[in-house]
């Protein structure tokens, strides 16, 4: 057992080591700087080769939930053209404060080439606007405030009614005329009729724009997609008479920050054991699962549940949830966009489903002192690690004094959901690890799909929640599986609730652009 620990051990720390060399490896020159426009304090990066002779700029837009170190892929493509790239951190996201809203937003961008003109950092002759989601209906709207070059919208967010986005939920209305010199791409796997959205922005003007469909790509995978980026090169030589491009940018830096990811999940194992619940030396192994043992505890005190119940009960208190949140916004003093419908979600839910089982709930939580704090301190360490990790590499995410302020709430909403999640675990007759993983995946499904309906039946808004589908899959996934871990070494479903709670609103925290 120690030499496989030792084992796994230093293959985690190799792997972080090779990652940040692979991340720190570039060729660019990078810059960030403070930028007033119009009282917009945006938090730029400013990347190009080093010279003194840029044969142009672009200015480069993230979108919804995004911030500018994610488009680093994007922006050193324009970069190897010997173009500057501006790349903002747009209000409420990354470094920069909010209040955000999407009026906000298209103002301080327009604000922002505006600035950069007037200061001669940039010639809007020799400019081309970019963007991705957001970004890129930002980057087309600038473009008729601001007369420049050429313009790339990738996946741009619509801005007129399409199906499945009423226009009650359009982040943007009434699109000026496209732009010349205007390339729409999307993903052949876009939510919300993006792609068609897109195609009809550039449809009346073939003569100067273009539209492209990219197979097999999402909403999220076009941001290190060759195709786009070989697109979107093209469009900028063509539009500011460059040479062919001939050079990618490189995904290293990308692999790198996954590389080091997978090496901190090696660690994670270990480590929650260790901190958790320490083994004594001469201490053996733990004996019976915890789960069987809290769920052997509970049958006596109520009646063991069938998994299809389950399912039936969180559909049902998940459907009450969102009907009671289209008429009272119940945490939206947190101010973030999505977040506090997404955080008054999980405590509705949870408080519904302990209503229906609290004579078992009563039962079930409790914990020893040092567990719970166990518990938490793990969770505080993985949850700083991570976003230390990433925001040092792909994508910023390290929250600020501010947004930690929210952090009580949002633990105190997430407690509420994964108590109860942690509750019916312990009632269904799930003998393996496996299994629990697979039923609260599916928990979490049937709740993701109340959301869903609320997005598209009672017009919630949430539309964050569902362009962000594949990134809470992810963290869902990891997050149980590290809450089996403190399960098995504390015995309790409580700290497990809890750890489980503080990476939530964490990832709360990081991911959601504040209002």
């Amino acid at each position: 057992m120690k030499l496989r620990n030792a084992i796994r051990a230093a293959v985690g720390i190799v792997l972080c080591l090779v990652g940040f060399l692979m991340d720190r490896a570039t060729r660019y020159r990078e810059a960030t700087v403070l930028i007033d426009a119009n009282g917009c304090r945006l938090v730029t990066d400013v990347i190009d080769l080093g010279r003194d002779d840029a044969a142009g700029s672009v200015v480069l837009f993230h979108g919804l939930a995004a911030n500018k170190k994610i488009m680093s892929y994007l922006a050193h493509g324009f970069a190897e053209q010997n173009l500057r790239v501006f790349v903002p951190d747009l209000p409420g996201h990354g470094r920069t404060q909010g209040p955000f809203s999407f009026a906000r937003a298209e103002s301080c961008a327009e604000s922002f080439v505006d600035q950069l003109a007037a200061r001669q950092a940039l010639d809007p002759a020799r400019t081309m606007l970019a963007g991705h989601s957001m970004g890129g209906a930002i980057a087309y709207r600038a473009a008729a405030h601001t007369k420049v070059a050429a313009v790339v919208a990738i996946s741009p967010a619509p801005m007129r009614p399409v199906r499945g986005l009423p226009g009650g939920m359009l982040p943007f209305e009434n699109p000026p005329p496209p732009p010349a010199n205007t390339l729409a791409i999307t993903g052949a796997w876009e939510p919300f009729g993006i792609g068609y959205s897109a195609r009809d922005l550039v449809s009346s003007d073939p003569a100067t724009s273009k539209y492209l469909l990219i197979p097999r790509a999402t909403h999220v995978s076009v941001l290190f997609d060759a195709r786009v980026m070989r697109a979107s090169q093209n469009w900028a030589a063509q539009a500011l008479r460059l040479p062919p491009p001939t050079t990618l940018p490189s995904l290293r830096a990308v692999f790198g920050s996954l590389l080091g990811l997978a090496g901190i999940l090696l660690l994670a194992g270990p480590f929650l054991r260790e901190a958790i619940n320490p083994r004594l030396p001469g201490q053996g192994p733990q004996s019976a699962s915890p789960a069987l043992t809290q769920g052997a505890a509970l049958v006596g005190s109520s009646p063991t549940l069938s998994i299809p119940r389950a399912l039936l009960e969180i559909a049902f208190a998940s459907l009450l949830a969102v009907i009671f949140l289209r008429f009272v916004p119940l945490l939206s003093f947190l101010h973030l966009y999505n977040g506090s419908y997404f955080a008054g979600f999980l405590f509705i839910t949870g408080l519904i489903l302990h209503a229906v089982h609290y004579k078992a709930a009563l039962t079930l939580f409790h914990a020893k002192v040092r567990h719970l704090l166990g518990a938490a301190f793990a969770a505080l360490v993985l949850h700083l690690l991570v976003t230390a990790w990433f925001d040092a590499t792909l994508m910023e995410s390290w929250a600020s004094p501010s947004r930690w302020f929210r952090f009580p709430v949002l633990l105190m909403a997430a407690l509420a959901y994964l108590t109860a999640e942690e509750l019916f675990l312990a009632l269904l007759p799930l003998r393996s690890p496996a299994a629990r993983f697979l039923v609260a995946l599916a928990f979490r499904l049937v709740a993701w799909l109340a959301i869903l309906c609320g997005v598209f039946l009672l017009h919630s808004g949430a539309i964050l929640l569902v362009l962000l589908a594949l990134y809470l899959a992810a963290f869902f996934s990891l997050q149980l599986l590290g809450a089996e871990v403190v399960r098995n070494a504390t015995r309790s479903p409580l700290a497990a609730a809890l750890f489980g709670a503080i990476l939530l609103a964490g990832f709360c925290l990081v991911i959601f652009p504040v209002t």
